[in-house]
């Protein structure tokens, strides 16, 4: 990573630990996945609510390091109001990204892709993958699930 792309890297991560957006609770949510990464003390609870295919209002609480807070934080900015379908691509996109697993799809993750620089610190890469973690089990569950197909088959 150049010199411009780490200090931009590093001034993301520390605005979003510094003020995460979209934190708190969120008592009317729909789902809420818990996550924690025993090695470092990191420790999420994501909530969401779905409606009308989309991801109506996105919330997390926790504690952890900058990159796990940033990392949520910038994940609740990315898809909060988006659709179902979409939030699952940049699910995708975002696990290949932090794998390593080909090209960094910045069409797809916008900001997101600036996460990149976590590939840097292998120890690091669970801190910035536990939110999105806890999105996958959310939109793994059932009514998220039946609303995705809801929202595929209306495109059709």
């Amino acid at each position: 990573m150049n010199d411009e792309l780490g200090l931009l890297y590093q001034d993301v991560v520390l605005d979003h630990k510094r003020h995460p957006r979209h934190h708190g609770p969120l008592p009317d949510a729909g789902c809420e996945s818990r996550g924690c990464n025993p090695l470092c003390g990191d420790s999420i609870t994501l909530r969401l609510r779905t409606g009308d295919g989309r991801i109506e209002d996105i919330a997390f609480e926790g504690q952890g390091c900058a990159i796990c807070i940033a990392s949520a934080s910038l994940l609740t900015e990315a898809v909060h109001g988006a659709r179902l379908v979409d939030a699952r691509l940049a699910l995708r996109a975002m696990r290949r990204m932090l794998s390593g697993d080909g090209e960094v799809d910045e069409q797809i993750l916008g900001k997101l892709s600036l996460l990149r620089g976590v590939r840097r610190f292998p120890s690091r890469i669970q801190c910035a993958a536990l939110a999105w973690h806890a999105l996958g089990d959310c939109l793994d569950e059932p009514a998220a699930a039946a609303q995705e197909r809801s929202d595929a088959s209306g495109r059709a």
